[in-house]
């Protein structure tokens, strides 16, 4: 009996010996993921001279109408309407690039889509983020079915590898669509229900619709993308995501080809031919920013230019984005801007409305260095969280892309913002953003606000009370969030 029971404690004692060395060894790997990622992104790059000589905030404005038009898509059921009329009407190509796709109602008509356009010979390619395809693309019979086709090529930048922190923070935040020579859609819409179509829970955003009336002609802005879209795609980083003829995928792909039949029985539209030249508005010039597209940390190219572009002007200036996280640097830009242009207007959600919760906290924390840099503060109060990125400068600019004016966007992503000079678009453009001022209190002190009539504020949830509590710790990693 006491021989067993020296046993038990010997093999007790082993487990706990095994148990602490696997803790240790969990905290050392643990470290070296935090020390990797602090280390390789903490450092925020300068921006260059070179790239200051290059960008000149005039050459956005163009002289005479392009052969370039466009359209401002505010409204997420239309969003998902014009995705699957692209796609149905495709005849060549179709290329998608999204930071997050998945496969829930709205995700699963696109899937539909883009299964029948690849039946039709129609050649596909698709760009994915590496951490959101790990979440929802990797083990999912839908994206697997389609992967499977025929024409259809997937690839995914910056697949998560733990084992290589100083890469993990690079994201591909680009939010696009081309079809065939003449047709894209670009903004700030993910490919799910929470921006397309009306499936309960959402966000609002903005795109703008681009038709080429000559795609052939080297001053259409598709050029621009399409170039953009192959530097991204030919990289080292983009590895190719491979479709499994498995029971569930076969199964996956009768579901999704009966589902687009559906669809199109529901709304015959889709199927419909439409006219983009009278749909859209007259452009001067487009001009595609971007930042660079490595995974490392990064080159402030798309902030420094959009910041040229307000210095420069001489017009009202109004600038939307879900939530700000800034520098130093970037403050400082906002004060030349409010310097030269006092009446420069930023609207971001309100911490109770933010759909982003760190958003929420670096906002509470630092809501003071905004009111100092002379920016007309505006809180959006709607209900519903507002992710459109969006800038109008002057009577002329418009400027809509992915970009959210924070440090993950400035130094981490891959960002686009297409500047569109027309008359036409900016006032689409002055009038989507004025129902959103419209809801809004306007930000008097860090403490006081102006709230018109008929604006309710919203309160903070205990959960995300519970979330900012939780995350007010983590501050010091605002330049990684």
């Amino acid at each position: 009996m006491q021989k067993k029971i020296k046993q038990i404690k010997v093999f007790i004692e082993m487990i706990k010996r095994m148990i602490k060395i696997i803790a240790i060894i969990a905290l050392v790997f643990l470290l070296y993921l935090l020390l990797g990622i602090v280390l390789s992104y903490a450092k925020q790059p300068a921006i260059s001279q070179e790239y200051q000589t290059s960008f000149r905030a005039m050459d956005c404005y163009g002289d005479e109408i392009s052969v370039d038009r466009a359209y401002i898509i505010e409204d997420n059921e239309a969003a998902l309407v014009q995705r699957l009329q692209m796609i149905e009407q495709a005849q060549d190509r179709v290329i998608l690039s999204t930071f997050e796709f998945r496969s829930d109602e709205s995700g699963k008509d696109i899937l539909a889509a883009l299964l029948q356009a690849a039946r039709r010979g129609v050649d596909i390619k698709i760009l994915a983020d590496g951490t959101t395809a790990f979440m929802r693309m990797d083990r999912n019979e839908y994206f697997y079915a389609l992967a499977s086709m025929e024409n259809v090529e997937i690839k995914i930048y910056n697949s998560m590898n733990l084992l290589m922190p100083w890469k993990s923070m690079g994201r591909l935040h680009d939010k696009y669509v081309i079809v065939d020579a003449d047709l894209y859609l670009l903004g700030g819409r993910n490919t799910y229900d929470y921006f397309l179509g009306d499936h309960g829970y959402k966000n609002y955003d903005r795109e703008v619709l681009v038709y080429s009336t000559k795609p052939d002609e080297k001053e259409s802005s598709i050029h621009q993308l399409e170039a953009y879209f192959a530097s991204v795609w030919d990289l080292e980083v983009c590895t190719p995501f491979e479709g499994r003829n498995t029971k569930k995928a076969l199964a996956a792909r009768e579901e999704l080809q009966e589902r687009y039949e559906k669809i199109k029985c529901t709304d015959p539209n889709i199927a419909e031919a439409v006219d983009y030249e009278a749909k859209t508005f007259p452009v001067k010039k487009i001009t595609l920013l971007s930042n660079p597209t490595h995974v490392y940390a990064k080159e402030p190219t798309v902030f420094y230019a959009l910041a040229e572009i307000m210095r420069q002007s001489e017009g009202d200036i109004a600038i939307h984005t879900p939530y700000i996280i800034c520098n130093d640097w970037m403050y400082d830009s906002f004060r030349e801007i409010c310097d030269k242009n006092p009446d420069t207007v930023l609207l971001t959600n309100s911490a109770a409305n933010n759909g982003n919760p760190f958003g929420a906290v670096d906002y509470l924390e630092n809501k003071d260095k905004l009111v100092d840099t002379g920016l007309n503060i505006y809180e959006y109060e709607g209900g519903v969280s507002y992710h459109g990125k969006s800038l109008s400068v002057g009577n002329r600019l418009s400027i809509i892309g992915s970009f959210n004016m924070d440090l993950r966007s400035t130094y981490l992503d891959t960002e686009l913002m297409l500047v569109i000079d027309s008359e036409d678009v900016n006032r689409q453009l002055r009038e989507n953003m004025r129902m959103y001022e419209a809801e809004s209190v306007k930000v008097l002190d860090t403490e006081n606000y102006e709230i018109p009539k008929g604006v309710t504020r919203q309160e903070i949830s205990a959960d995300k009370k519970w979330k900012i509590m939780i995350l007010k710790p983590f501050r010091c990693f605002r330049f990684l969030i």
